[in-house]
């Protein structure tokens, strides 16, 4: 059996930014490669690329269009839709050729929407084509979101509608497939991301203290949160629940990193802080690559801290675990968290999880200790690999639903 991941086109692989799905592509191909498994990646064609030593087919775009578009703006939807045709016609030359079965595992609506149009139901009966969704909007009450969905992601509903097996990272997802969409129960299965335990993992005492005085945090009591700097990822509400330590502790500091998405959002924060008389304990790190660096910041903290409104999946909640750090995450937001998370329901259970679980250090060192455990059991990329690998397997000969 061959599988192919397919690069979505936004940023190259490896990812040279916090680019969520380009991460899980690679992660996942290293995991099953690791495996033994026939895998290889298709993804957009860039001379700067990071060197790797993974199985790349490079897609063909003008270099126009190979740049990241962090505004997504008409030309990063040009850019997708020109790659999506491009990856199509690459696609079908290699299927072509082939004589094994051939697993296509799609991660953007538009690659496997154009892929769908440009081919037939004969041609592809030698492949199993299967669809991981990893957009957030999906994780919101149907009532929120059924005219937004049926209007700008009428791709992905006729991708989840046409392929064979349809991933979903949230029970949220799931439901809507099943009771709005109405998609085959069967073929949906909710398999959560993984992390990549070499690269975020937690340094030695020495180690963090000395990065700690690197960055300027010594005896410093950090809360970290990396993410896109936005509305959706809920920076403000963050610093609102912090605000009593901030205020009563000039040794309590709110580190936060991402690429700023709204500039406007971004001005607020700087508002609240300067309101609050905080400004010397807010520290934008800016956009951090990810691997070493980000693993850095992570274990600078003493705790990492989410109330992202809207998610698919966090990454970051995984790679903090992995890091070393307790989690803190709003009880409310519907993801399928890891056991070692710390939820709090509202302004006053937050105070007082930090009270007894991150100021202290017995418990907080227990609270590490579970982290680290459920990691290492249930979320390495391997197991998560493995998962997939399973699922391919079954009925692997099925052919499209057309």
């Amino acid at each position: 059996m061959k599988i192919l991941e397919i690069g979505t086109g936004y940023t190259s692989i490896p990812a040279q930014m916090g680019a969520a799905t380009e991460i899980v592509v690679e992660e996942l191909t290293r995991s099953m490669l690791n495996l033994k498994q026939n895998v290889s990646i298709f993804d957009i064609k860039d001379k700067n690329r990071i060197a790797s030593n993974l199985p790349i087919q490079e897609v063909y775009i003008p270099q126009f269009f190979s740049s990241t578009d962090t505004k997504l703006g008409i030309v990063h939807k040009l850019k997708r839709v020109l790659y999506s045709i491009s990856l199509t016609f690459k696609l079908k030359k290699f299927i072509r050729k082939e004589k094994e079965k051939i697993v296509l595992h799609f991660h953007n609506q538009y690659n496997l929407y154009f892929f769908l149009k440009f081919t037939s139901k004969k041609f592809r009966e030698k492949t199993q084509i299967v669809y991981t969704v990893h957009s957030y909007i999906w994780q919101d009450e149907w009532e929120n979101i059924h005219k937004t969905v049926h209007k700008k992601y009428f791709q992905e509903i006729f991708c989840v509608q046409k392929a064979d097996k349809v991933f979903v990272l949230n029970y949220k997802t799931r439901e809507h497939f099943t009771k709005h969409l109405k998609i085959n129960a069967e073929n949906i299965f909710l398999l959560p991301n993984g992390v990549n335990t070499n690269t975020y993992y937690p340094k030695t005492s020495e180690k963090r203290l000395e990065l700690k005085k690197k960055i300027g945090l010594e005896n410093k009591i950090v809360f970290f949160q990396a993410g896109s700097v936005c509305e959706r990822k809920n920076q403000l509400t963050a610093l609102q629940l912090l605000l009593p330590f901030l205020k009563k502790h000039s040794s309590f500091v709110y580190l936060y990193a991402g690429g700023i998405i709204s500039s406007e959002y971004h001005k607020q924060i700087d508002k609240f802080a300067i309101e609050n008389q905080i400004t010397k304990q807010i520290i934008y790190a800016g956009e951090l690559k990810p691997g070493e660096k980000l693993n850095n910041y992570y274990n600078v903290a003493s705790a990492f801290i989410f109330p992202s409104v809207l998610e698919g999946f966090s990454l970051v909640i995984l790679e903090a675990l992995s890091a070393g750090l307790p989690v803190m995450v709003d009880a409310n937001n519907g993801l399928k968290l890891p056991d070692g998370c710390l939820c709090y329901n509202n302004s006053e259970h937050f105070l007082s999880i930090v009270n007894e679980n991150i100021l202290n250090e017995t418990n907080r060192e227990t609270q590490i200790k579970k982290g680290l455990n459920v990691i290492c059991e249930q979320y390495s990329w391997d197991t998560i690999a493995q998962q997939y690998i399973n699922i391919f397997f079954n009925n692997i000969y099925a052919t499209t639903k057309l």
